[in-house]
């Protein structure tokens, strides 16, 4: 997987960049059952109620299994790997051996006819599913199931992967993308592997076209706008907001204000992603 450069035979192609995977199909997806038409949420009922959204490409949802818990002991076989206009990272149409298709994330060093299964225990290997306990300490994991029964719900993303730490205890402990480290049931089930795309975020659009097909539209500065239309707004040329903290659009404290009230969650928290932030800052320096 690289990325390449457009030749600029245009001037919005001088900057545009993209990734090319030899693995990756070219073209529509190779099965329609696995699809379902997706409705566009612009915020248009009369009254725009979702700020920058409209326009765009069509597009179809590909039905993903995050779970695989109903295929227990199925090897699968990757038929392809296709891009997902709904997601950063590249999906695989797999083949099970009762005769089913799915479509399952990709991890990055997948390829055409590798086989994948889901089990309670198997060999630990890219891109195999099975139980956290069962899993050797240490090995990156993604499509990681927190509540049991939900399938996959976190460490879905282009490029990530998730890290198990221990398994001392009653809980398994898992060390997340941004340095947190939470207990997870050990009947859980876990991907072993890396999300592929890994190097998604080296893209660059290149046009600010690019942008309006994904469905974006155009974004202003508060201060840019008249009082009517945000709190920030007013005052003459380069004014600053004339508040003590900024504002969202609608009157509410922005940037940097706590919004979180309850911390159900915190009980299974082993080490909090700030204090991990901190703690390497402080190292480096």
């Amino acid at each position: 997987m690289t990325v390449r450069k457009y030749k600029p035979v245009t001037n919005a192609q001088r900057d545009m960049e993209y990734i090319e995977n030899d693995q990756v199909s070219n073209g529509k997806p190779q099965t329609k059952s696995l699809l379902k038409a997706k409705k566009k949420i612009t915020g248009r009922g009369g009254s725009i109620t979702i700020r920058h959204r409209g326009g765009g490409c069509r597009r179809h949802y590909r039905m993903i299994d995050f779970n695989g818990t109903d295929k227990l002991g199925v090897p699968g076989k990757v038929k392809a790997i296709e891009y997902d206009p709904n997601r950063s990272a590249f999906i695989a149409l797999v083949f099970f051996a009762d005769g089913d298709k799915r479509y399952q994330l990709a991890h990055k060093a997948m390829k055409v006819d590798d086989e994948v299964i889901t089990d309670v225990k198997t060999k630990a290997k890219e891109g195999y599913r099975m139980q956290l306990k069962n899993i050797p300490v240490g090995f990156p994991l993604f499509n990681v199931e927190v509540t049991a029964g939900k399938g996959g719900q976190v460490v879905r993303s282009a490029g990530q992967s998730a890290k198990l730490v221990s398994l001392d205890g009653p809980m398994a402990q898992v060390q997340f993308p941004s340095g947190e480290i939470r207990y997870i049931e050990k009947t859980n089930y876990a991907t072993i592997g890396v999300v592929s795309n890994e190097e998604n975020n080296q893209i660059r659009l290149g046009k600010a076209g690019r942008v309006r097909h994904k469905g974006r539209r155009p974004q202003v500065r508060g201060k840019a706008m008249n009082p009517t239309d945000h709190p920030h707004g007013g005052g003459e040329g380069g004014s600053p907001i004339g508040l003590k903290h900024p504002k969202t659009p609608w009157g509410a404290p922005a940037l940097g204000v706590k919004t979180r009230k309850k911390k159900k969650s915190d009980k299974y928290l082993v080490r909090s992603r700030h204090r991990a932030k901190s703690t390497s800052s402080q190292s480096t320096s």
